[in-house]
């Protein structure tokens, strides 16, 4: 690693000259009030601090002092973009079997998951970029060039010839997806510490709306105009959204923001020499910033052992969402006999628990940080977003439990659904405090961090449910979920030891600790 990549992004910045134009100091004082007065006397005090920053009287370029009607519309885009993603996704699960046969004129149960699951594993890889990037160029400009390749991506994916290249496709697609690394950075930009739960759990609902609408759409649509038509459909949806990111979405991270200020104060100065905020990075040759943005996600979590227990904390639980949603259509056919339409209706099930998770994190998160940080005499921390996650990694592995022995013992359909709400309100309300404390405690890194929690996720969510048919064929659904009930429960202590313990951890790291950033 260079030395330089382990620098803060809101690096320190040298005193300027001493020769210094009144005339331009002082307006530049006017518009950016952070500058020295001219009528000071600096030319031998190297104590002044010559960063532009926002103005802390107000200022109109600072995302969190942008009108609140602004704030919930931006957040009401996110959430549509995620809908879509989520139903463009989950849409095929289904049919996946179906689209298989129509393009290979076979049967191919691996083939059938990896073109479900592939997507996860395209979402593990582009945020390797897209993350960084947005740490580099801006959130704006990599959300509307990721959502542009999402679209691309889908309209090849409707007119696969082969499932070769349908799997491609879904690929390319999930590595075009934006929304799930970069919302809560946005989030994060936008909105105080003791804002963003409720935000995030906003975001949340609508993945789930997308998930639970997205198998009944798409099984209804595919048997009338077929599953190209469905992918069709979710292009156009996905570009009218990019058409309104274009024209509404504003540059929210700081240091990008700030670097536009510096360009526009550099073309007025004299000889006084500034530098943004947010470092050099930007004027560097552009394949030497891209390369540091790339490595930025690995240093980030090579340096903070809570990011890294709390990426394989995340990775375990939200796997069983892929889990559960590969196995219940197996279950309800193979074991109750349902048809395809109620098959693809019993999704709701998933849905209307992960709801009441997100309701419970609307509700709970910033009230429960405001509460703790009110009775804490060193005020608010990162550590007071993580209760509730407490209690659902314990309620995860139980449900994980019933689930199999559900299944083995053809327990009623209602039940079954019933265990299945339970997982989706623990996956969602141990996720959403998860990233609201990955946003709180890295800051302006939080891009980047929340890059390495989404790759173990994905990771775990593309390659662990292939192992899941397997588990099933040897042990049955009743012990073969015990099994994967278990590895729940090992990863459960995560959220108590990050709650008791994480405030310390916390000050091992350069991107963490009370004194950086």
């Amino acid at each position: 690693m260079d030395d330089d990549e382990t620098q803060p992004l809101l690096a320190p910045v040298p005193p300027p000259s001493a020769n210094l134009n009144a005339a331009v100091a002082t307006a530049a004082a006017r518009q950016y009030p952070c500058i020295p007065d001219p009528d000071v006397n600096i030319s031998n005090d190297d104590s002044f601090d010559w960063r532009i920053d926002f103005d802390p009287n107000g200022d109109a370029e600072n995302p969190l002092e942008w009108p609140k009607a602004y704030h919930n519309g931006v957040i009401m885009l996110l959430a549509f973009m995620a809908f879509i993603v989520t139903f463009t996704c989950i849409g095929l699960l289904p049919i996946a079997d179906q689209i298989i046969l129509d393009l290979e004129h076979a049967e191919s149960k691996s083939a059938s998951v990896l073109l479900v699951t592939i997507w996860e594993l395209g979402e593990a890889a582009g945020p390797l970029l897209i993350a960084p990037l947005s740490e580099t160029y801006g959130r704006a400009a990599v959300f509307n060039a990721a959502n542009v390749l999402f679209v691309f991506w889908t309209v090849v994916a409707a007119r696969s010839p082969s499932s070769h290249v349908l799997i491609l496709s879904r690929f390319m697609t999930g590595c075009a997806v934006a929304s799930n690394v970069l919302n809560p950075a946005i989030i994060g930009d936008m909105l105080p510490a003791d804002q963003r739960g409720s935000a995030m759990a906003t975001l949340m609902l609508a993945p789930l709306l997308g998930g639970a609408m997205g198998p009944v759409i798409t099984g209804a649509m595919a048997q009338s105009v077929g599953w190209r038509n469905v992918l069709s459909c979710a292009a156009v949806m996905a570009g009218v959204c990019e058409l309104a990111f274009v024209f509404l979405l504003r540059e929210t991270y700081k240091p990008s923001i700030i670097r536009r200020r510096n360009a526009r104060w550099e073309g007025k100065r004299d000889d006084l020499v500034l530098k943004a905020v947010a470092g050099g990075e930007a004027h560097e040759h552009t394949a030497v910033a891209i390369w540091k943005a790339v490595k930025r996600p690995a240093a980030v979590l090579g340096g903070s052992f809570v990011l890294q227990i709390l990426s394989l904390y995340g990775a375990v639980m939200f796997t069983f969402y892929y889990i559960t949603s590969t196995t219940l259509p197996e279950v309800l056919k193979n074991v109750h006999g349902l048809p395809q339409v109620e098959i693809a209706s019993s999704f709701f099930a998933f849905s209307v628990g992960s709801a009441m998770g997100v309701l419970a994190c609307n509700l709970l998160i910033d009230r429960i940080y405001i509460y703790l940080g009110g009775k804490n005499k060193q005020g608010a921390k990162a550590e007071f977003c993580m209760p509730l996650s407490i209690a659902s990694a314990f309620i995860l592995p139980l449900s994980v439990a019933l689930f199999g022995w559900a299944a083995e013992r053809a327990w009623p359909v209602a039940l079954l659904l019933g265990i299945v709400s339970v997982q989706g309100f623990a996956i969602l309300s141990a996720m959403v405090p998860l990233m609201a404390y990955v946003v709180d405690a890295f800051g302006l890194y939080s891009a980047s961090a929340l890059t390495a929690v989404l790759i173990a996720r994905c990771l775990a969510s593309t390659f662990l449910p292939l192992a899941v048919g397997p588990l099933i064929d040897a042990l049955g659904y009743a012990w073969g979920f015990m099994m994967l009930a278990g590895l729940a429960l090992v990863v459960a202590p995560v959220p108590w030891l990050v709650m008791r313990y994480g405030e310390g951890w916390r000050q091992w790291s350069v991107y963490t600790r009370d004194d950086g950033l």
